[in-house]
């Protein structure tokens, strides 16, 4: 299997770092992500990476020093993408057409211009295909 660029959305991040109160929601999408970053290239955004950062403060009391090993960890590990203004002019274009949120635009417009045929995300519409280019997926939608 060919494996393809893929975008994992904050949410799902933030699952795999927090414990939270289900754990079969931790153990699951600890193994997706696995599996996901075994098979695939991952693109990581630095909006993902300041939104992961400030969520592992304000709830999971992580220090400072956790937290830059994660921000140095996803750098060493994952295709780190900033925004160009292609991804902020295709960000605007994505929320007028498809009504997406300001930061949901950002996240879909980094992962079409970042060539990403895959982006999983639990807060945006399962199995909505982007303008013929990317699908997003919730992957607690998929067991």
């Amino acid at each position: 299997m060919k494996k393809e660029l893929v975008l994992i959305d904050s949410n799902i991040w933030l699952y795999s770092f927090l414990r939270v109160e289900d754990k079969s929601k931790y153990e699951y999408i600890t193994k997706f992500l696995k599996e996901i970053i075994t098979n695939s290239y991952i693109v990581i955004t630095t909006q993902i990476i300041n939104e992961v950062s400030y969520n592992l403060k304000r709830k999971g009391n992580f220090t400072e020093e956790e937290i830059r090993l994660i921000i140095q960890k996803f750098n060493d590990k994952f295709i780190m993408i900033e925004f160009t203004i292609d991804i902020l002019l295709k960000a605007s274009y994505l929320r007028e057409k498809y009504n997406f949120s300001f930061w949901d635009s950002l996240i879909v417009g980094s992962a079409i211009k970042s060539g990403c045929k895959r982006l999983y995300s639990e807060d945006m519409q399962d199995g909505l295909i982007v303008e013929n280019e990317l699908k997003i997926i919730n992957p607690f939608k998929i067991t």
